[in-house]
């Protein structure tokens, strides 16, 4: 999922050093949709932000990302909160 600010940047100010490492949001399909896909309200289903992202030739880039930052809600790269959860666990 693509996240507007960088974190740890103020709305408006992408730090020079935060530019390419997240280049992969300007291609990624989710910079085509609306956040409810991929924030969906709780119990409701990931199903559609999942199609996408299987979609996405930036997926594998989404998910590195949304590991590296802790990033807890929504849907990255394909895996909701709990799978990515279970993905950290397991590589441990």
């Amino acid at each position: 999922m693509r996240n507007n600010t960088p974190t740890g940047a103020a709305a408006g100010s992408t730090p020079r050093s935060a530019v390419p490492a997240l280049a992969w949001q300007e291609s990624a399909l989710c910079a085509q949709t609306g956040p409810e896909f991929f924030f969906p309200a709780p119990g409701s289903s990931t199903r559609e932000a999942k199609r996408l992202c299987g979609a996405c030739p930036e997926r594998e880039a989404c998910l590195a990302y949304a590991l590296e930052h802790d990033e807890r809600f929504g849907v990255w790269g394909g895996l909701s909160e709990h799978e990515r959860l279970n993905l950290r666990r397991n590589r441990r």
